[in-house]
């Protein structure tokens, strides 16, 4: 009795973690500024000092902790990370490398793989759809602050292409797919498979404003179901790619590692830069980076083995705004000052800290 108890009381929090998404899915037109502003915003301090470090003057970011390439993912943050500090000389300037080097399919999708060593400089025109909805929702935020209609026209078209493309319809559930080729039932005998850090809840008021006549609301209730089954196994951790073809029992898909990794870390954030703080797993995933000294790591989900431990600054701001948000907790000293070192890393730290100077201040 108690166990079904708990499970009733942990499909609850879900639950009303979806109200408080739902609550925001309101239209885009006729906002107010302040209800456009993304959530946090970045110092001109921190991002001069990542601008510097990642991004070239052509607009291009790069990943230099993977061979210097770039990818969509790191053309939205950078739209993204470009609009929370204001800077709207170098948004332009990473939107245009985007527009002609990325937006180049047929389908109205970025490719993700710019190899500044390859030739042609495309490596894999499959898209990416979290570095899509990056894109389409820092340009859709900027084209209403900035009065700039060419982002708003821009950001429209590319929401469009994510729910024509991306958006598949399943046992009466709307999924998010990582790719628009690839993932799907007839692309793996395992498939669908899907990476829960690819719904970025926070965009999706804004491109379902822009792309009503797809089922947003119906993503991010997948996103939060699949979270909850995906985190009821005996390490509470989700894989980085999960199938989904047994839709009453989730499973880490073929050919990837069963692990919580470098995809997977990023769903707290995603979730409390949404104002998801009630979903119960937050509790759950503070407690083990806070317990035991593992902190932030790379997690077998099915063994529970530790297999990385991850102590840059950008990964220990995962954890403090965690524990801030659900617990206010003192942000360390140690991570007051950006000291950026790789692309990734230092991403996470300027997502994270600007959450928590805006909605947290008591935590600094």
């Amino acid at each position: 009795m108690m166990s079904l108890l708990h499970a009733s009381f942990r499909r609850l929090r879900f639950a009303s973690a979806f109200l408080v998404l739902a609550a925001a899915m309101q239209p885009l037109h006729g906002a107010t500024i302040e209800q456009l502003r993304m959530t946090g915003t970045v110092s001109s301090s921190d991002w001069e000092a990542y601008r510097s470090r990642f991004v070239e003057d052509n607009g291009r970011v790069v990943d230099n902790a993977n061979g210097n390439i770039s990818h969509s993912e790191g053309q939205g943050y950078g739209l993204l990370l470009a609009y929370a500090a204001g800077d709207r000389r170098t948004f332009e300037k990473i939107w245009t490398f985007t527009l002609t080097e990325f937006l180049i399919r047929d389908d109205g999708l970025s490719v993700w793989k710019w190899d500044p060593s390859a030739r042609p400089r495309v490596s894999d025109p499959n898209n990416a759809t979290d570095g899509d909805i990056l894109i389409a929702y820092a340009l859709a935020k900027a084209g209403v602050l900035w009065n700039e209609p060419r982002y708003t026209a821009a950001a429209q078209k590319l929401a469009k292409a994510i729910g024509k493309n991306a958006f598949l319809r399943t046992g009466g559930s709307t999924l998010l797919l990582p790719a628009s080729s690839g993932f799907g039932e007839d692309d793996r005998t395992d498939g669908p498979v899907i990476n829960l850090s690819y719904w970025i809840f926070e965009a999706f008021p804004t491109l379902a404003a822009l792309a009503p006549e797809y089922d947003w609301a119906g993503v991010a209730r997948s996103g939060l179901s699949l979270l909850r089954q995906a985190t009821s196994g005996r390490t509470n951790l989700p894989a980085d790619w999960i199938s989904v073809r047994n839709r009453l029992q989730t499973q880490p898909a073929e050919g990837f590692p069963p692990e919580f990794g470098y995809n997977s870390l990023r769903i707290p954030l995603y979730l409390l830069r949404a104002g998801m703080t009630n979903v119960e797993w937050l509790r759950t995933l503070n407690q083990r980076w806070s317990a035991n000294n593992e902190g932030v790591a790379v997690v077998n989900v099915l063994t529970g083995a530790v297999r990385e431990r991850l102590t840059d600054q950008g990964y220990v701001a995962l954890s403090a705004v965690l524990s801030c948000a659900l617990d206010g907790t003192p942000v360390p000293q140690a991570l007051k000052e950006f000291k950026p070192q790789l692309y990734y890393p230092s991403t996470l730290y300027l997502l994270s800290m600007s959450l928590i100077g805006e909605k947290y201040p008591q935590c600094l």
